[in-house]
Parts: C-alpha cells; structure tokens; sequence
C-alpha cells in the first residue's frame, strides 16, 4: 500500500515539474521569429498566430491557406496576412523563399509568437526565436 502511494506522489511531482517547465519554455518572448514552412497544403485550412508582445494585450492572426499551395506561396500568404492585421508594428518579410522572418521595430517590445491552431493538412510549420 505504501508503494502504490509512493508511486503516485512520484507521478504527481513528476507531472507538476513537467508543466513548470513548459511554462518556462513558452514564456521566452524575442525580438524576432522565424517561421518555416515545410510541403505543400493537403487540403484547405487555416494557421492561426498569437502575437504576444511583452508590454500590450496579444494580437490573434488567422491565415487561410488554399489546398495545394506550395510551401513559398504559404510563406507569402503568411507574410501578406500578417503585414495586414498588425500593420507597421512589425517588420515582416519573406527569407529564402519559404520562411517568414516578424522583426520588432526598433523601440518596440519583445514578443512571443505562438501557433494556437493549424487545420491545413500536408504542411509542417515550425517557430524559432532568432
């Protein structure tokens, strides 16, 4: 009986360790993202964005992506949506044809950015702090 509660403190600790330290792993904002675009679009769908910046309430982006668009025109699509729901808070652009690279203005505030749902099927994307 003792180990059985043994076993379940060790679980439970475990677990709360765990989820400490993702907390911690998300909440790194920077001052520029990478965002990479692997394959081609399977299906239609959307890739939805949190732009949190450190010092102002975060910014929901919601990019629809068309079935069959290839990994540069998703990387395009990124960067047009974005450009238009955050205006020039951000410098955001294009690099190697399938990444899209969000630049802080000089002056501005740090930020997190987070994918919080992707339903296009077929494409891989990938966040990076720079």
């Amino acid at each position: 009986m003792r180990s059985l509660q043994r076993s379940g403190f060790i679980r439970a600790m475990s677990l709360v360790v765990l989820l400490c330290a993702c907390a911690l792993a998300q909440a790194a904002p920077s001052n520029k993202w990478r965002i990479q675009v692997s394959s081609d679009a399977d299906s239609d769908g959307v890739v939805a964005f949190r732009i949190a910046p450190t010092d102002a309430a975060p910014v929901d982006v919601t990019v629809q992506v068309p079935k069959d668009a290839g990994e540069n025109h998703i990387a395009r699509l990124i960067r047009d949506t974005l450009r238009a729901k955050l205006g020039d808070r951000y410098k955001i652009e294009v690099d190697d044809g399938e990444d899209v690279l969000v630049k802080k203005r000089t002056g501005g505030s740090n930020f997190d950015l987070t994918i919080t749902q992707k339903t296009v099927a077929g494409v891989r994307i990938t966040l990076d702090r720079e």
